[in-house]
């Protein structure tokens, strides 16, 4: 396997600490070695490439993807659903189970190593439902799934509603060492709730759904994690209540975590109802980004703006913002759920809920997180890497010599405008065509072998 030598780059390294200029060197498919030009020995015939003024980290890791095989190939393959990863700078990706048949058996967890190991060009690790065929009725068989090779167990898309199976997922998960990952929704609270419940729903006449639904279910998780001792991974969060809630069972050690969604720091409800509203009302932290001839436009009751939970309020979005900042929210995810156009080309309550997001999430993390100086950059990394990795016992997440060569090499001020168009994924449905992006991957390494370039 060729050596290919990273020259002259930033090299941030959050799980050492690291954050220096340097090279480095990966040979065999590992870190072979970091430092200074000329501190260490390079073979003749490594491939080179100058980095200088780009930042160079661990390869990034999305927890949180729907890549839609087996039985949803028409919304994406797992081919061009990693292809898009490698395009947003992701090395490895987490596939949720909510496929078709969900994957709660062994033998449907050897079925997508299979097609991984044929097909996708990063890493792939897959999370085993939490019940079968993703029903909340009866557990899964959570040892044999653990035993296939799973990273941790979900029902993402929907949620366990029974309190006592839930106890009993987190007891068996306990006892096989995975963390458990919830998509937090009441039902009977959200009921046929399309959109988030307040102002915005009034106006355009939407069924509202109230973040109590998603509020409820996050502080039944924390219950569980304290009294289980189980690892509870809250999954997508968007309501400020929510963060209250995480932040108080953190202090006092309750091993719950959570994620944030790009979209969900980015975009309001106010997006529904129009681009000229969104920017009057609620674009407080976007509008610098963009020129008055320039802001992206979008029409009223777009169905890109469907998403699982809602987009919320001004006041959700700053606190979500804060919760990341100090390290209440520790991942963020994009939680990519591509669907067929002629799924979105109908009226907004009959469209699925879901867009797409692995080539836009480290632009608007950059955009909304350190060029307005909320966060740094290592930290911001440590949510795309280390932390990610440590939730799901994943031997990745380091730029260590003898860690495995997956490198993200990233431009944090390219400008670049963001086209449905031009996606690498099979589907279209990201509420991001046309805006202007500061920040970019430009060289993806999986295992040594350069999977995306643009240097």
């Amino acid at each position: 396997m060729t050596s290919l030598l990273l020259t002259g780059g930033r090299v941030i390294d959050p799980a050492s600490q690291r954050d220096e200029t340097a090279d480095v060197l990966l040979a065999d498919g590992r870190v072979s070695a970091i430092g200074p030009a000329g501190s260490f020995p390079v073979p003749a015939d490594t491939e080179r490439r100058d980095v200088k003024g780009k930042i160079v980290c661990p390869g990034l890791i999305d927890s949180h993807v729907h890549l839609r095989e087996p039985g949803q190939s028409a919304k994406e393959t797992i081919a061009d659903g990693t292809r898009a990863a490698a395009r947003g700078g992701f090395t490895s990706v987490v596939c949720m189970p909510n496929t078709n048949p969900s994957i709660d058996s062994a033998s449907t967890v050897a079925l997508v190593h299979e097609k991984a190991e044929r097909d996708a060009v990063v890493n792939v690790y897959i999370t085993g439902a939490i019940t079968k065929g993703i029903a909340g009725e009866e557990l899964a068989p959570i040892g044999g799934l653990k035993q296939a090779g799973i990273v941790a167990i979900t029902d993402d898309g929907h949620c366990v509603q029974n309190n006592e199976l839930m106890r009993r997922a987190c007891e068996y998960a306990h006892m096989f060492d995975l963390p458990v990952l919830d998509h937090c929704q009441d039902y009977a609270l959200v009921s046929t709730g399309v959109m988030h419940e307040g102002y915005w729903s009034t106006v355009l006449g939407l069924p509202g759904w109230p973040a109590m639904g998603e509020e409820l279910i996050v502080a039944r998780n924390i219950v569980l994690a304290e009294n289980t001792g189980t690892p509870i991974h809250c999954q997508h969060i968007s309501a400020r209540q929510s963060l209250h809630w995480l932040r108080r069972a953190q202090q006092r050690g309750v091993p719950i975590t959570a994620e944030a969604c790009p979209h969900h720091f980015t975009l309001t409800d106010a997006a529904l109802a129009g681009s000229d509203r969104f920017w009057e009302k609620d674009g407080r932290g976007l509008a610098h980004f963009f020129k008055d001839d320039k802001r992206p436009q979008w029409p009223s009751y777009d169905t890109n703006f469907k998403m699982n939970p809602p987009l919320r309020s001004a006041e959700d979005r700053e606190a979500i913002l804060e919760a990341i900042a100090d390290g209440t929210l520790a991942i963020i995810g994009s939680d990519h759920a591509p669907h067929c156009n002629f799924e979105k080309e109908v009226e907004f309550d009959n469209a699925p809920f879901g867009i797409t997001g692995l080539e836009t999430e480290l632009a608007l993390s950059l955009m909304q997180l350190v060029h307005p100086g909320r966060l740094k950059l290592p930290d911001l990394l440590a949510k795309f890497t280390v932390n990610p990795a440590r939730l799901l016992r994943l031997n990745k997440g380091t730029l260590a010599p003898g860690a495995d060569a997956d490198v993200t090499v990233i431009d944090p001020d390219k400008e670049w405008i963001y086209r449905n168009s031009f996606s690498a994924s099979k589907s279209r449905n990201c509420p991001f065509d046309g805006w202007p992006m500061r920040g970019k991957a430009v060289l993806t390494v999986v295992g040594g072998k350069i999977v995306h370039e643009e240097i």
